[in-house]
């Protein structure tokens, strides 16, 4: 028999702030700190936060919704979650188990570049990573160096998920994520009072229509749909897991209300950060803000070496980074974990010894993709954006289209909506919930998987 206000009984939540701060910390990643601000520069500024914004609070609440529902409704990883529903749907479960297992072992290689820089600035060495991307690239061409710290960072991740659920996840949660908030708020502030800030945050705030065309729009919709998979953990079986931990007592709307709200704020106030920055140190060269990856661990630390302080400022910047992919790599650890457990019906720590052999293999083939097998790739990517593409571009919106449907027409909204009325009198956005998931959301899923067909086109 499940516990009276735990789904998985022994194992959860032991609170809602503890839920609320644990999936925040999964969504608050390095998707909100570097990717939002550069897709915010290259898709016209104002204009691409607008329709983020709205994106948020209609279809990344509908589908978080969904998704943590289903999850604290069965009580299991996403595999059986999926099949718990619908048998028929039981592959779609395993196509969902395979995002996250993709996506853990190159987001911890990503994760060990940042504890490079990390500690390359705490020991005052920042001057070394400034420049023309050398260093950069001597680094991630170094497989020894690389591997190292892919290892340091796996071990750490590793570690909070041994513990477990109360307390591992959840008191860390608890630790990090006001830290994070803290120093994303106290750098956003600093930002602000360089010189010439006024001008970069008139660029990232202000619309930008120049050269508008509808295959422009279908792009910016695209990529501020796949901006919150990224940054909101959707389609990840993320919001799956972390639902069948909580509570039944607790509020499902309220509770996804505040993790979309907090994840925006941090994104929104990381363009604060970046933007303005750039815009100084480069003169108000808009491609330097449009740069990618290469956006945090090149042209950044050239920024921080041209202020006052910036020594301190990037070691500070660089540790935010460092709790916010964190967070992250432990909601995608957790999931696998939690897969792993449940399928074949083995102890949390020796699960976890599984996923950490497992990220090891895989993610190695990231670490030398850069090293002494840059010259092989797939389809023309190199491994870590091959991983990239195959998850974030096709998987999940393949995910999402189809557990809407699952939803909507299969087992009906009634579904998540009797869930969502357990912990509260009424569900205030029932019928925003039914036209997004019904209507809206498989619409955007065909959107992001046509148009980079149709824009190469």
């Amino acid at each position: 028999m499940k516990d009276e206000k735990t789904v998985r009984k022994g194992s959860g939540f032991n609170s809602k702030i503890g839920f609320i701060l644990a999936a925040a910390g999964s969504a608050v990643g390095l998707g909100n700190i570097w990717r939002f601000p550069y897709l915010a520069a290259k898709y016209g500024g104002g204009f691409f936060l607008l329709i983020y914004i709205i994106f948020t609070l209609t279809f990344g609440f509908a589908l978080m919704l969904t998704e943590t529902a289903i999850g604290r409704k069965t009580g299991k990883s996403v595999i059986g979650a999926y099949k718990a529903m619908d048998k028929r749907f039981a592959p779609l479960g395993w196509l969902a188990a395979f995002v996250p297992a993709i996506i853990l072992p190159y987001y911890c290689v990503i994760g060990g570049w940042v504890f490079k820089y990390l500690t390359v600035f705490v020991m005052g060495a920042g001057s070394e990573a400034a420049g023309d991307g050398s260093f950069f690239g001597s680094f991630i061409g170094n497989a020894s160096q690389s591997t190292l710290f892919f290892v340091i960072y796996i071990a750490l991740t590793a570690v909070v998920v041994m513990l477990g659920v109360e307390k591992g996840i959840e008191k860390v949660s608890k630790f990090m994520m006001p830290v994070l908030v803290v120093l994303t708020i106290g750098i956003a502030i600093y930002t602000m009072t360089l010189d010439g800030a006024g001008e970069g945050v008139k660029y990232y705030l202000l619309p930008n229509f120049d050269g508008f065309t509808i295959s422009k729009l279908l792009k910016t919709i695209a990529a501020a749909v796949g901006q919150l998979f990224y940054s909101m953990s959707l389609a990840m079986g993320i919001m799956i897991t972390y639902g069948s931990y909580m509570r039944k007592d607790d509020s499902l709307e309220s509770s996804v209300r505040y993790i979309e709200i907090f994840d925006t704020i941090i994104a929104f106030l990381a363009g604060l950060i970046i933007v303005p920055s750039v815009f100084v140190f480069s003169g108000g060269d808009a491609d330097k803000l449009q740069a990618g990856p290469s956006l945090m661990f090149i042209t950044l630390p050239s920024v921080f070496e041209s202020m006052a302080g910036g020594q301190i400022i990037g070691a500070v910047f660089f540790l935010l980074v460092a709790l916010a992919a964190l967070t992250s790599s432990i909601s995608l650890m957790e999931t696998v974990v939690s897969i792993v457990c449940e399928k074949f019906k083995i102890k949390r720590i020796p699960c976890c010894l599984i996923v950490i052999v497992f990220c090891l293999a895989v993610g190695m083939l990231s670490v030398l993709g850069y090293s002494v097998w840059d010259t092989v790739t797939i389809f023309g990517y190199q491994f870590l954006d091959f991983f990239d593409f195959i998850s974030n571009n096709i998987m999940m919106p393949i995910v999402a289209f189809m557990t809407c449907i699952l939803i909507s027409y299969v087992v009906g909204t009634k579904y998540v909506e009797d869930e969502v009325t357990l912990g509260q009198k009424r569900f205030k956005s029932q019928a925003l919930f039914r036209v997004m998931v019904k209507y809206v959301c498989p619409v955007c899923m065909i959107i992001i998987l046509i148009t980079p067909f149709v824009t190469n086109i």
